[in-house]
């Protein structure tokens, strides 16, 4: 429970709204969902991905999808007259849809319109389907919970070498943070989360998002030098250098995930492990002016 103890959700017969659900950790949240008694929209960039996600989930409960590019606002706003069109309500809010910047490397090599593709999904998205959703969300007086995906790379501590993504979900995380306290202060019946994948390597389409990367907003020189890898080139690489690589159980991370939704826990997260410790190092060196230690992936 949240510190202002606000009831918990009952997920049966609520209307969630699941971005970049389509496949990886959102169609684990979708499946959760989906067996939890939730109606579930799937938006997402790619239609024919979401078309056999809805297929394969059609046996589990009332789930749709509609094809959605959450960059811009005209499409959003399509979504929700949609979503409201079709339900009338929408108690759960999962920005989850994300990609890379392209590959990482080193800070000074990424070229602007890589932050403005990794920005304007990761930030950017979230915040239209913030600004679109919760106003109708706040209309209709329903509990409801806004759960943003944000990443340990970033949210708790930068891996270096991908800087750009860190950056932006350190403000995924930044922003929730600020989203849940005016949720408090207008006493209002809607509460925030903020969701670090865990348990493992995530199988997820991130690896290989440069597939949906917009003409306009490709790299115009070298960029870093380095191409984006598939989930299996990372787990390779991870390996070769002398890591043991668990890969996350997506299914079971999304049902925890709805869990914890239900419960409005506004941290959510399968496992910290050796995060707490890092974030006592980091407050030790901040607290003496010193540079905090980062996460150690050497990617």
């Amino acid at each position: 429970m949240s510190d202002d103890t606000i009831a918990d959700i009952d997920i049966a017969g609520s209307v969630s709204v699941v971005t970049g659900g389509a496949g990886g950790i959102g169609k684990g949240i979708v499946g959760a969902l989906l067996r939890a008694g939730s109606a579930v929209v799937i938006a997402d960039i790619e239609g024919e991905t979401i078309d056999a996600t809805v297929e394969e989930f059609s046996s589990l409960g009332d789930v749709s999808g509609v094809r959605t590019d959450i960059t811009d606002e005209s499409s959003v706003a399509a979504l929700a007259d949609a979503v409201y069109e079709r339900h009338g309500k929408v108690n759960l809010l999962y920005n989850n849809a994300g990609v890379t910047s392209g590959g990482g490397g080193k800070p000074w090599q990424q070229e602007p319109n890589d932050w403005r593709w990794c920005f304007g999904v990761n930030v950017f998205g979230m915040a239209i389907c913030t600004s679109e959703f919760v106003p109708r969300m706040l209309d209709t007086g329903a509990p409801g919970q806004v759960i943003n995906t944000s990443s340990g790379d970033g949210g708790f501590a930068p891996v270096p070498t991908a800087s750009v993504y860190a950056a932006s979900k350190a403000a995924v995380s930044c922003f929730t943070e600020a989203l849940h306290h005016n949720f408090v202060m207008e006493d209002t019946s809607l509460r925030a989360s903020v969701f670090y994948p865990g348990g493992g390597l995530q199988r997820t389409g991130l690896f290989t998002a440069q597939r949906n990367r917009p003409e306009h907003l490709q790299r115009v020189g070298e960029g870093t030098g380095r191409k984006s890898m598939t989930f299996d080139e990372m787990k390779a690489m991870l390996e070769k250098g002398g890591r043991q690589v668990q890969e996350a159980d997506l299914d079971a991370q999304g049902d925890f995930v709805v869990s914890e939704t239900a419960a409005r826990r506004y941290i959510i997260t399968m496992s910290l492990g050796d995060t707490v410790e890092l974030l006592h190092r980091r407050a030790d060196a901040i607290g003496d002016l010193d540079v905090p230690p980062h996460h150690g992936m050497p990617i």
